[in-house]
């Protein structure tokens, strides 16, 4: 060694591979927590689609998911946005129905076209249509596009907003979050069919 006492080829490289199999468990048990909080994530997922499956009405099942995305994904506001007032519902303060045409709506073009949920701190103009008078109050977002199955027109926008900054950040994993979205537009749809 360049400094201190010398030291055993053996003893050195044993030393290395413990810095390394340290490295290796460290990474292992990251995998398993992730693979544990996918787990539970897929779980809820699971029961969101079932529960918005047994509703009766396009009301109902607007509220079960408001309710779920509020109670069992822990949202601090969640806003849902529909194109056409197919639900009937004038007594929530998290919905609101806004014409597709509706120059409010401009800043979300890409984000209904592209059909990808969006992560993050939202630009000040979106965070004004959807939160309204309580914008402060939110950090972060997750916002789902609701896109019609089949080609059918987008039936609207979901957010779910988060007092903490580091909630929902651009780069996280959206799948569940694409999941919810059809599985909500997949539940309207039938009573469109209905109709």
């Amino acid at each position: 060694r360049d400094e201190g006492p010398a030291a055993s080829l053996a003893g050195y490289q044993l030393e290395v591979l413990r810095d390394k199999n340290r490295e290796l468990n460290r990474r292992l048990q990251e995998l398993f927590a992730n693979a544990q909080a996918n787990e539970r994530l897929a779980v809820r997922t699971h029961q969101l689609t079932l529960a918005l499956l047994r509703q009766d009405s396009a009301a109902d099942t607007l509220r079960a998911m408001a309710a779920s995305l509020a109670e069992d994904f822990q949202g601090d506001l969640v806003r849902v946005v529909l194109f056409d007032d197919t639900a009937g519902l004038d007594d929530v303060d998290w919905l609101q129905v806004i014409a597709r045409g509706d120059a409010r709506l401009a800043p979300f073009r890409d984000c209904l076209s592209e059909g990808e949920p969006l992560c993050g701190r939202l630009q000040p103009e979106k965070n004004a249509v959807l939160y309204g008078d309580r914008v402060g109050e939110v950090q972060s977002s997750a916002l789902l596009p609701l896109i019609g199955a089949g080609g059918a027109p987008s039936l609207g926008l979901v957010a779910v907003g988060s007092r903490d900054p580091n909630r929902f950040y651009p780069g996280m994993g959206t799948l569940f979050l694409r999941m919810m979205a059809e599985s909500l537009v997949t539940a309207l749809q039938r009573y469109d069919a209905d109709q």
